[in-house]
């Protein structure tokens, strides 16, 4: 058992967001669900859960499992370094861009108009 500290260090400033926080917000960025990420990386969904949660701490490969599968580095998932989310695409999004691709042309028109009014509407 490692013996307590003499000097305890000042706590770090890594902003209000927790290792947690960022698990599910990159698993969601990802589109991923809990079930899809914790078959990934070996693990029950109810243990991805309770580290979603912060009820559990995270070990050294399970960080490294998740950095992995959710293809960020470890130092993202610990709050060292920020997520560039400026290159980042959805999978959610990106998947349903792919679907949106396999549509006959005259329905993708009418799908991107609508898509082009809205945003129209909601950028002015």
């Amino acid at each position: 058992m490692p013996s307590p500290w003499k000097h305890r260090p000042a706590p770090l400033k890594l902003g209000p967001e927790t290792i947690a926080d960022r698990i599910k917000r990159l698993r969601k960025l990802r589109g991923l669900t809990q079930a899809n990420l914790a078959k990934k990386i070996g693990i029950s969904c109810g243990l991805l859960a309770s580290y979603e949660y912060g009820k559990n701490r995270l070990f050294d490969e399970m960080i490294i499992r998740l950095s992995i599968a959710l293809k960020v580095s470890t130092d993202t998932i610990l709050g060292v370094q920020d997520f560039p989310h400026e290159n980042f695409a959805s999978t959610r999004f990106t998947k349903r861009l792919k679907r949106l691709e396999q549509l006959p042309e005259a329905k993708k028109k009418v799908i991107l108009s609508n898509l082009d009014d809205f945003i129209k509407a909601n950028t002015e």
